[in-house]
């Protein structure tokens, strides 16, 4: 196994002067049921697939879309299932039940609750990648910076918010589907092939980044109220 060498955190600003990286692979949508098996079929002889989903982004305050698409593929092909026009079919809840068959994602839980409301099934051998991270000292828990981490490289996340119902997408919705998907499955792989830390030293880092969190946030409210203040001497001294 490799030697660990991950950063701990990346800041943004680093991450976009790095080299863009997307799937160039093949792509295959899904949205008609004629082509269910065929998908299934390839996707259930696999050991490891990558896995993501996207919805209709909602801009106002408890609303929430449905599960529009899912993405799950390997390094050489992600098929992207429309589940606006084919559903959640059952040949597809059943690799997601399937314990021979590692499933990756990222926050992999609100994920498969989103697909579990349209088809149910019981999701088996299921890896979320933030809760494996910490076991290598990497404390960021985004796709984008876990890939920067790994990798050296920026993957584009500016189709994030577009509508994933329309009824045809477009080029660029279809290969930033597609690399999320193959993302989650190159950083699983990248870990799996390096040494995690210590565990007492893993535990130590995020025992560390904890405090500064809460330092930082009491040094934030302090510099608030100090503000407060402020303004509010300024506008007594306004009135008298």
């Amino acid at each position: 196994m490799k030697e660990n060498t991950f950063t701990h955190r990346i800041a943004k600003d680093l991450i976009q002067w790095m080299p863009l990286a997307a799937f160039d692979g093949e792509i295959v949508v899904v949205d008609h049921p004629e082509q269910v098996d065929e998908a299934v079929a390839y996707l259930g002889a696999q050991t490891v697939l990558g896995v993501d989903t996207e919805s209709r982004p909602s801009f106002t305050r408890g609303v929430h879309y449905p599960t529009a698409l899912v993405q799950i593929g390997t390094e050489e092909r992600v098929y992207l299932f429309r589940l606006t026009h084919v559903g959640m079919p059952k040949p597809l809840a059943a690799v997601f039940a399937n314990p021979d068959i590692v499933k990756v994602g990222l926050a992999f839980k609100d994920d498969l609750n989103g697909l579990r409301r349209r088809q149910d099934f019981k999701p088996q051998n299921c890896v979320d990648l933030q809760s494996i991270v910490g076991k290598y000292g990497i404390l960021d828990l985004g796709l984008q910076k876990l890939f920067a981490i790994c990798f050296g490289k920026k993957i584009s996340k500016s189709q994030q918010v577009t509508n994933w119902e329309n009824s045809h997408l477009t080029p660029e919705q279809i290969r930033y589907a597609a690399t999320d998907a193959w993302a989650t499955l190159l950083i699983y792989k990248e870990l799996m092939s390096t040494k995690p830390l210590p565990k007492k030293e893993a535990e130590a880092l995020k025992r560390a980044d904890l405090e500064r969190q809460q330092q930082h946030q009491q040094e934030v409210l302090a510099a608030r109220l100090a503000q407060q203040a402020q303004e509010h001497d300024n506008n007594t001294t306004q009135t008298a």
